[in-house]
């Protein structure tokens, strides 16, 4: 394993939490907006129809997944930058 893909892991590691707790804050901040409620369901809330779900369940993984995508490639870029070579 390349030393600068080891020195890498802890950086992207807490790159990836703070891209998590972001990811978090953009999707309750998108739901509010779209189904104009603070909280979205949750797979068990009773009161809320499977389409309400799914919806719900499939945008905040889309959030998620482009978040990740932005840290994970923000954090590869600039590693580049920083060392001359590419983490992964």
């Amino acid at each position: 394993m390349k030393a600068s893909k080891i020195a890498y892991k802890p950086v992207g590691m807490t790159l990836g939490a703070i891209g998590g707790a972001l990811a978090g804050v953009a999707f309750k901040q998108i739901w509010k907006r779209l189904g104009h409620e603070d909280d979205a369901p949750d797979a068990t809330d009773e009161d809320r129809s499977w389409r309400e779900i799914l919806i719900a369940a499939t945008l905040q993984g889309a959030v998620f997944a482009a978040v990740k995508a932005v840290i994970d490639r923000s954090g590869a870029v600039a590693t580049k930058r920083l060392i001359g070579t590419w983490p992964a």
